[in-house]
């Protein structure tokens, strides 16, 4: 209930970014705005994720390189986490064809299911991206999650809209 109350607060504080992104995106990108895609929840549970589009065709655009770098593209998710499909913290929420595709459709990997997906979390935030260790940090936070370790990790998520991901890794991890 925290994590709704704090998103609906945090999406009115934030709708004047929402609305100039959004502009921008409509003038340099065109349409659509918004990314909807199929996400697996707390116990594999489908939702619709929101997310600014940063991508075309052709890949990345150079407006959606900005918005990916700051964080700023996955502000509209804040709509999930309002409707209880995530909170703030969690592990990052995949696609039934990324839980094929990594392999982790097996019984050894359903610890990783037992936590609403995040806006940001541990494997999020790892200076690291590789399946072995995405996997090892989401079941871990799906083990030992708590109020200590999640103000933690909103804290350096947040900082990553100041300073950037991989200077708020940096951080996080000592690196």
């Amino acid at each position: 209930m925290l994590n709704r109350f704090f998103a609906f607060l945090l999406l009115i504080t934030c709708l004047p970014l929402l609305f100039t992104t959004s502009l921008l995106l409509l003038i340099i990108d065109g349409t659509p705005i918004l990314f909807f895609q199929d996400r697996l929840g707390l116990n594999k549970t489908i939702f619709r994720i929101y997310k600014f589009r940063t991508m075309n065709d052709k890949g990345i655009t150079s407006f959606g390189r900005i918005l990916r770098r700051t964080g700023i593209d996955e502000i509209p998710q804040l709509i999930n986490i309002i409707k209880g499909d995530m909170n703030f913290i969690g592990p990052r929420p995949l696609t039934e064809q990324d839980v094929k595709r990594l392999g982790w459709d097996g019984l050894f990997y359903e610890v990783r299911w037992n936590a609403k997906p995040g806006l940001s979390g541990l494997a999020q935030l790892s200076p690291r991206c590789h399946k072995k260790m995405s996997f090892f940090l989401d079941s871990y936070y799906a083990r030992h999650r708590n109020l200590l370790l999640d103000l933690k990790l909103i804290i350096v998520s947040s900082l990553a809209i100041i300073i950037g991901k991989k200077r708020a890794k940096k951080i996080y991890f000592n690196r």
